[in-house]
């Protein structure tokens, strides 16, 4: 498996949150850093994008050594390292993709341009199996074009809207809508496939989208279907969030090892 995304000092999301995800779920993860980032669990205080001749040559020299069953995208850092990845996406053309677009921090901290962002859509959707987006980056990746960054629009035409520039599967997770429970909906040509009602547990996460989209390209990479690897990979992420811990001031963190421990004991 390989993982590009940006660093995360306290290991609650991006390439960290990716490699913890992918090991527990019987992948070795390759890595590929796109941005380093400062944060705690608290926020984001700064990004600084990696050159993307340096995004191109991590990716390549990887891919060089060692063949790998499936990619997972998170934080690209720049219009120029999305298009970096998008020429490495092409060459592995028969290797499934998972996009995480990882547009803003959980407590709502800007990680992507505007160039970016556009950038993400027109060379990057096009190539992902399974696009993740919660539901505010589903209507501003589907809708900020033509309505500015505001606008608002259902959940289930914004999968449409992206389904059309090309994504195969775009699964839309309802963490930020108000309903009882959290409503996860995967889309695909046909319309719906399936949508998922998981309890919603109280406090807040650091890292969940990144968990998610980071076991269903595992689960992607074990040969399972993309619906069968969506319900897996939701599973598994509220387990690690119902066991999640708060070690710093701010969000929990999902433990991405969850049931590991219990299975040591047992042995």
């Amino acid at each position: 498996m390989l993982a590009f995304a940006g660093t995360d000092p306290s290991g609650g999301a991006g390439l960290q949150a990716d490699v913890l995800t992918l090991a527990a779920r019987g992948c070795h993860p390759l890595s590929v850093v796109t941005a380093i980032t400062v944060q705690d669990t608290t926020g984001v205080a700064a990004v600084q994008a990696i050159a993307a001749g340096w995004v191109t040559d991590q990716a390549r020299r990887a891919l060089a050594d060692m063949r790998v069953s499936a990619i997972k995208i998170g934080l690209v850092g720049s219009a120029e390292n999305a298009a970096a990845i998008a020429a490495i996406l092409a060459d592995h053309s028969d290797v499934p993709v998972v996009l995480d677009p990882v547009l803003a921090s959980g407590r709502g901290d800007a990680l992507a341009s505007a160039d970016a962002v556009a950038a993400l859509c027109e060379l990057l959707v096009p190539r992902a199996t399974v696009l993740t987006p919660n539901s505010l980056e589903a209507r501003r990746l589907a809708f900020a074009a033509e309505r500015g960054p505001d606008a608002t629009g259902t959940l289930a035409e914004a999968a449409q809207r992206l389904l059309a520039r090309g994504a195969e599967y775009v699964l839309v997770t309802g963490t930020h809508e108000p309903t009882p429970q959290v409503i996860n909906t995967l889309y695909g040509a046909r319309g719906m496939v399936r949508s998922d009602h998981w309890e919603r547990l109280p406090g807040s996460y650091h890292g969940s989208g990144c968990t998610l989209a980071a076991a269903i390209a595992a689960g992607l990479a074990s040969g399972h279907a993309v619906a069968e690897a969506v319900r897996a990979a939701q599973r598994y992420v509220w387990q690690a969030l119902a066991q999640g811990f708060r070690p710093g001031a701010g969000q929990h963190i999902p433990d991405r090892l969850v049931g590991a421990q219990a299975a040591a004991s047992a042995e």
